[in-house]
């Protein structure tokens, strides 16, 4: 049978299949899918729901019965010492088990199953977060992308712009200032292309360390889905951490609150004795519970102090994913409000003006470097407008990945 190794390898080399084999571009529901396949933090989580999953099938089972063989009544001294002639003298060989009621077993099932259902959240929880982080590694490739063509757009332009200065100049109708005046804003445009090289490389390596593949061609992200407040509180990983939490603090306490019932003992023994009749000997234990106040009273005590602590941890993170909730929606919402309004007030407004500097500057009434102050203007407006968008578009990705949602775990 394949191993569970060999079938993840498996699954994520099908998942890579079109990055790898068709060289399609990368999509952001691609890149998500491959870093929680290939996340060790993910297959951890699912290994630790592995053994409490296992521990909880024991949990509800009686103890081992134990075999008990001895000899009893040997003489140590006289005649017959150390033989067993004497009549007291047996070989015994016997079983005992101890009995725990169903109620205390009941009580130990629910409380591995409910380690069970943390574990299990753990690995949502994990995956969850390994989407997040993925999803805004993502984020930052693609808009550092699209920054770069906007620098070499305008490295471009600055190229472009010497060039005819240069002519101009050669021609008695340029002068050197303006030579070098672009000289210095063609340095200016390539060190900024640089710088942003830099920023995309770093940002792609990020991207690398989720996905596990080099993607030079991502596909533009598409829309996320924005749950609701109270889905978004019901499903973050703190607030389901701490509810399983607190489920299972509980059911700690009605397990200890089981200890006031002891558990009983039985034990049968067959003993042979050499030329007299052989017996049978059983007994019950019974433990006395004879200071409940000061040891097993204490132990519920301790055991309901935890379920308080993890109750209050309940509602503080609660309150932690609402506060969180409302910040993300309503930095989302001033991003959107902002864009729209940078759009309108100042990209439209350098677009306008780059049209009537070309205008300008091709009717002999402006300067050459009238024309690249308004084309930079109008470029520098794009990166601020790409900014605000990039900022969006992580906002809305923790809104939409933070939180454990279905098939979050795959």
């Amino acid at each position: 049978m394949p191993s569970p190794r060999f079938l993840r390898a498996v699954a994520m080399a099908a998942a890579l299949l079109p990055v790898l084999c068709w060289a399609a571009p990368l999509t952001f529901d691609q890149a998500l899918e491959l870093a929680v396949q290939r996340s060790e933090s993910t297959h951890a989580a699912r290994a630790g729901t592995a053994s409490a999953t296992e521990a909880a099938r024991a949990a509800g089972q009686l103890p081992d019965p134990v075999l008990r063989a001895g000899v009893d009544n040997l003489p140590i001294s006289g005649v017959d010492r150390f033989s067993s002639r004497d009549s007291m003298t047996m070989k015994r060989v016997g079983i005992s088990q101890e009995w725990l009621s169903a109620e205390k077993r009941a009580a130990r099932q629910a409380a591995a199953d409910a380690m069970v259902g943390r574990e299990a959240a753990a690995v949502q929880s994990t995956a969850a977060e390994v989407r997040l982080q993925t999803g805004l590694a993502y984020l930052d490739a693609w808009f550092m992308g699209e920054t770069l063509k906007l620098t070499t757009l305008m490295e471009h332009h600055a190229h472009e712009e010497l060039e005819a200065a240069r002519a101009r100049l050669s021609s008695a109708t340029g002068n050197s200032q303006e030579v070098l005046a672009l000289t210095g804003a063609r340095g200016v445009a390539e060190d900024e292309t640089a710088e942003v090289k830099q920023q995309q490389a770093t940002a792609r390596a990020a991207l690398e360390r989720w996905v596990g593949a080099q993607a030079d061609d991502l596909a533009a992200p598409a829309g996320l889905p924005i749950p609701e407040e109270q889905a978004y509180v019901a499903s973050h990983p703190a607030v389901v951490a701490a509810q399983l939490d607190a489920e299972l603090a509980r059911r700690e306490a009605e397990l200890a609150r089981t200890s006031r019932n002891p558990n009983w003992s039985w034990e049968v023994s067959y003993g042979q004795r050499a030329g007299y009749p052989d017996m049978v000997s059983f007994g019950v234990s019974v433990p006395l519970t004879i200071a409940p106040a000061s040891r097993q009273d204490r132990e519920i005590a301790s055991k309901l102090a935890m379920t308080e602590k993890a109750e209050a941890a309940l509602a503080e993170a609660t309150r932690m994913a609402i506060g969180e909730y409302r910040a993300l929606a309503s930095d989302a919402k001033r991003l959107a409000d902002r864009i729209e309004r940078y759009r309108g007030s100042v990209v439209v407004a350098a677009q306008q003006r780059t049209e009537a500097a070309l205008a300008a500057y091709r009717s002999n009434q402006a300067p050459l470097m009238t024309l690249f102050e308004a084309r930079h203007a109008e470029v520098e407006a794009q990166r601020k407008l790409l900014s605000l968008q990039r900022d969006l578009a992580k906002t809305q990705a923790q809104l939409a990945l933070k939180s454990i949602l279905e098939g979050a775990a795959r």
